[in-house]
């Protein structure tokens, strides 16, 4: 057999594409690579961390000794330090994002410091008015905005996109104005207390009910906005998420599914909760049902409610996976 050989050109070293600067830069940022880093970019930060902190320390102490150890705003230290963890984990993406610029970049950050700081002057705004009108939506909604109008401006608008969760995440922390929460918290306190008595009720309980006050026994039991209101569901909310998040899952249906179980599962932790501070009053009396053990029922809350966010997880990957094993395999035309 004859083969036809045609000289073509020589054979050099085989071409490399050029590195790309974002690619260079992010690959070898990790989360053990950050304490050195933190350490070499102090002398930069320690200016914006004291201005931060002579701005919100009293905030803190505020809301440390008021909002914050209630039951109603209780989840706000959660959801604010899950935040902080979630920007640390998420901080050498967020280097990598903010490589610097090329030549000839420099409308674009030109560009960032002016919306940067156009929202540093809104959320200054909102915190003077917020802590001087004693307005504490304002006044933690101002944390939200100062902080990542310094992202803005220290990183720009591709950082600020990296750490679009946690921002968001904290805005379940600003607490909602007290008529709203009032509006929308009595149906749902009506929604529980009817499920409680009709559960309790098919248990064999001389239980009966007038609105949202539960009579079991000698004792009547009133069912508080902290037990089934708004906020309860909202912190709920705001777990599920987090999880979410979290696990990132590829699948869209398993993730849009879940967010939508969100709220039957909140409204579900809500009536067995309250079911446990009924039978705790029902058995040990009302100092047990307004006690520790009134605590006690809140971490039930919790507890059932990640049980449940996982158990329903689990069934969306489970009924997934068999819809993938059960769908006929694809069979190719012929030609």
């Amino acid at each position: 057999m004859d083969t036809d050989v045609r000289p073509g050109p020589r054979a050099g070293p085989p071409s490399v594409p050029p590195a790309d600067p974002l690619r260079q830069s992010a690959a070898p940022l990790r989360i053990a690579d950050l304490r050195p880093m933190l350490r070499a970019a102090l002398p930069d930060w320690w200016p914006v961390l004291a201005g931060l902190a002579l701005l919100f320390v009293p905030t803190f102490i505020t809301l440390f000794s008021g909002a914050w150890i209630s039951e109603e705003q209780g989840h706000g230290p959660i959801i604010f330090g899950l935040a902080l963890w979630l920007i640390y984990r998420k901080w050498p993406a967020v280097l990598a994002a903010s490589a610097p610029p090329a030549v000839g970049a420099g409308s674009g950050r030109h560009s960032r410091s002016r919306s940067g700081w156009a929202m540093l002057a809104l959320g200054l705004g909102a915190y003077l008015l917020g802590r001087s009108q004693q307005i504490l939506m304002l006044e933690i909604g101002s944390i939200i905005l100062v902080m990542a109008a310094v992202l803005l401006v220290k990183h720009g608008a591709a950082a600020l996109r990296v750490l679009w969760f946690p921002f968001f995440f904290m805005l379940f922390m600003v607490p909602l104005p007290a008529e709203f929460v009032a509006l929308v918290t009595l149906p749902m306190k009506m929604a529980v207390s009817w499920a409680t008595e009709h559960l309790l009720f098919a248990a064999g309980y001389p239980i009966s009910r007038a609105g949202v006050i539960l009579q079991i026994g000698q004792y009547q039991l009133l069912v508080a906005d902290a037990c089934a209101g708004l906020q309860t569901l909202l912190t709920l909310e705001a777990l599920g998420l987090f999880y979410l998040n979290l696990m990132r899952h590829p699948s869209a249906i398993r993730n849009i599914g879940l967010a939508i179980f969100i709220v039957p599962i909140s409204f579900s932790a809500n009536v067995i909760r309250v079911i446990v501070l009924t039978l705790i009053t029902y058995y040990f009396g009302d100092a047990a049902g307004q006690g520790f053990l009134h605590g006690f029922a809140g971490m039930v809350l919790f507890v059932t409610a990640l049980v449940l966010i996982l158990s329903v997880d689990s069934l969306l990957q489970w009924s997934l996976r068999r819809r993938a094993g059960s769908a006929p395999p694809r069979t190719r035309e012929a030609a």
